[in-house]
């Protein structure tokens, strides 16, 4: 994978608007469920590339500081041996010649591996900001996997309460809800209409048995009557 995928893959999904892909979708809670899956799978993919960006930058950093370490002992050779070369000048020419030309070959090897050093310089602080930019690319991802996790958890949450409301609702449409206190008004108003009745009862039955006490009291008058009439004819 080119680094410069990487980069725009991870700059994309670190950009996801959330909120708009949500809006889009006909169900959000599989959607959410897929995306996230998705940021999974992305992450891992991009933290392998990441990490073997980061060892090929580490490669070039161990390159470049071995080239370096290289010219040094090569620029010390040829010291060594230009020193050498001074000492037997007045001696033995012939030797002194031979270490010149050590101290030649010497300083050719430093300077090739200065030209490394100096080759690789480029491509490191290219590196180097490749992988600050891959590393704080992989953070944006890993916040924004956390983003789409509460975002699901809320939904899911939102669609539980929403679901209980309507059962609630339709529980509510199945049952004939009245006015307890109507209620005990009729039924108060069904007791006075049996307590009127057993009145109007009582007092028809009254009345019969005054009627009877009057039967009684004409009875003994006509008795007294007929007494005194008898009392007469004697």
């Amino acid at each position: 994978m080119a680094q410069q995928s990487i980069l725009g893959r991870i700059a994309q999904l670190a950009r996801a608007n959330i909120n708009a892909l949500l809006d889009a979708a006909e169900d959000p809670e599989k959607m959410l469920d897929q995306m996230i899956r998705d940021y999974i799978n992305s992450i891992a993919e991009a933290e392998e590339a990441v990490a073997q960006t980061i060892g090929n930058l580490r490669m070039m950093e161990e390159d470049s500081r071995e080239a370096g370490k290289a010219a040094a002992d090569w620029g010390a050779k040829a010291a060594a041996a230009a020193g050498k070369a001074k000492e037997l000048t007045a001696g033995s020419p012939a030797e002194s010649e031979r270490f010149q030309n050590l101290a030649r070959v010497a300083l050719k090897r430093q300077i090739t591996f200065e030209e490394q050093v100096s080759d690789l310089v480029a491509p490191i602080a290219q590196q180097t900001d490749v992988v600050a930019k891959l590393k704080s690319g992989l953070s944006g991802m890993h916040g924004k996997l956390e983003e789409l996790r509460m975002k699901r958890d809320e939904l899911v949450g939102r669609a539980k309460v929403a679901e209980a409301q309507r059962k609630v609702t339709d529980a509510l449409k199945s049952i004939n809800i009245t006015d307890p206190t109507s209620e005990l008004a009729r039924f108060e108003d069904r007791i006075r209409r049996e307590e009127a009745k057993a009145a109007g009862m009582a007092e028809v039955a009254a009345s019969s048995l005054d009627a009877q006490f009057d039967s009684l009291d004409d009875l003994a008058e006509d008795a007294e009557v007929e007494r005194r009439l008898a009392e007469l004819n004697k």
